[in-house]
């Protein structure tokens, strides 16, 4: 892990189209923008963590008879059309 020191209005820069600046310290928070290109994705740690999560446990459920049903529908479906 790379780990930098900043003062307000100073930034880091990621690759070559992802800037970070920090805009603000306040009672122990700091706030930070993040320019980045539109098709890049960003989320709090906690919400990421979240929802990879949320994948897994989704992906875990998964029955492999029941996918082996779902092919042989959709396989019957293409075969009829």
């Amino acid at each position: 892990m790379l780990v930098l020191t900043r003062k307000p209005g100073e930034g880091i820069v990621i690759g070559d189209n992802i800037t970070i600046k920090i805009i603000e310290l306040k009672s122990g928070s700091i706030r930070i923008g993040i320019d980045a290109p539109r098709d890049t994705k960003i989320y709090r740690e906690e919400v990421y963590d979240r929802i990879r999560q949320e994948n897994i446990d989704a992906s875990a459920s998964w029955n492999m008879a029941d996918l082996d049903t779902l092919i042989d529908k959709l396989t019957d479906r293409t075969l009829k059309k």
